[in-house]
């Protein structure tokens, strides 16, 4: 009688799932391990990198980009884009700045309603129209721009904000560190918990891992991609007003490129643009290491302003081609 030995299946199993864990650890947390290295490497090499006021005002030039990728990030993860951040980001500038007469109520209402109703315009022809969201964000982008160009005499008039509390909103500090920075912080924190606390935030998940199995299990993956645009509306609203308080005027031609940026912080931070995995603790990642970045290069003092744009864009694409590699070690 022959007996066959079957090779034992254990170690390859257990060599897989581990090769799978640390594809996903570094997927997650990759921009992070980065960020350390890059703190630890600028330190060393620039005395004037790790004082305080640097970093405080790497913060708070990080808290409106990080305000703009939390709503960024609730919009990829549902498979979703908007190319329309940086107008609104502007459009909430101005807004805010002609809503500061009626004191800091209106300054931030002002903004919110209208940026939030554009949201809302572009997540109905999205999720009911079903019209694609790079066509929809594209169009909104170049739209809003002209509706802030249109309320600023084509970008000729920059209305400036004189309340003084309103002022205080943006360039008011604590311990050094602006209140935009403590805002944001309170954004990501309200953020990670409806992600992962509340069912909406497993929805948006479920959305962008799979529709047709979203819609087979009974969620309103139509709601659930209308709402994830408002919130964008909001956060790029928000984040405008708060620019504007902080330079004391609404700069009708701020933003420009802002999306790019947002999405190159979110995509970083471990994000997947196909959607169904992500977090805001990895988009925090992702827009401190841009700020550090380009932060490092202007320590360098040298270098062209071009080289910014040229780093960042070689960087989004090394991470876009790690991520498919991790996410291709996880599926096998």
């Amino acid at each position: 009688m022959t007996t066959t030995l079957e090779p034992a299946a254990g170690p390859t199993t257990d060599a897989q799932a581990t090769r799978e864990r640390i594809a996903s650890l570094l997927q997650s947390y990759g921009a992070a391990i980065v960020l350390v290295i890059l703190l630890v490497l600028g330190s060393i090499a620039f005395p004037t990198f790790a004082t305080g006021s640097n970093f405080a005002n790497v913060l708070t030039q990080s808290s409106f980009l990080l305000i703009v990728g939390a709503g960024m990030t609730f919009v990829i993860l549902t498979g979703g884009i908007d190319l329309s951040v940086g107008s609104v980001f502007a459009l909430g500038g101005v807004l805010a700045a002609f809503g500061s007469t009626y004191g800091i109520v209106g300054a931030l209402l002002f903004p919110l309603i209208v940026c939030g109703a554009i949201g809302a315009v572009q997540g109905l022809l999205v999720a009911y129209a079903g019209m694609a969201p790079f066509i929809v964000t594209l169009a909104g982008l170049l739209g809003v721009r002209g509706l802030v160009l249109a309320a600023t005499d084509g970008g000729s008039t920059t209305p400036l904000i004189s309340d003084p509390a309103v002022v205080n909103l943006g360039q008011g500090a604590v311990f050094g560190i602006h209140w935009p920075v403590f805002i944001a912080i309170v954004v990501v924190v309200v953020g990670s918990v409806l992600l992962a606390r509340t069912r909406g935030g497993q929805s948006v998940l479920a959305v962008g891992g799979s529709e047709s199995a979203s819609t087979l299990m009974g969620l309103p993956v139509a709601r659930v991609k209308f709402s994830v645009y408002v919130v964008s509306g909001l956060c790029a609203g928000l984040a405008g007003a708060l620019n504007a308080a902080y330079s004391s005027s609404g700069v009708p031609t701020v933003g420009v490129g802002l999306e790019l940026n947002a999405i190159s912080a979110v995509v970083i931070g471990g994000t997947l643009l196909v959607g169904g995995r992500g977090n805001l603790v990895g988009t925090v990642a992702g827009v401190l290491l841009l700020s550090v970045i380009q932060n490092l290069i202007n320590q360098v003092g040298s270098l062209n302003s071009s080289v910014q744009a040229v780093v960042s864009g070689a960087f989004l694409a090394i991470v876009v081609i790690i991520q498919t590699v991790l996410s291709r070690t996880q599926r096998l």
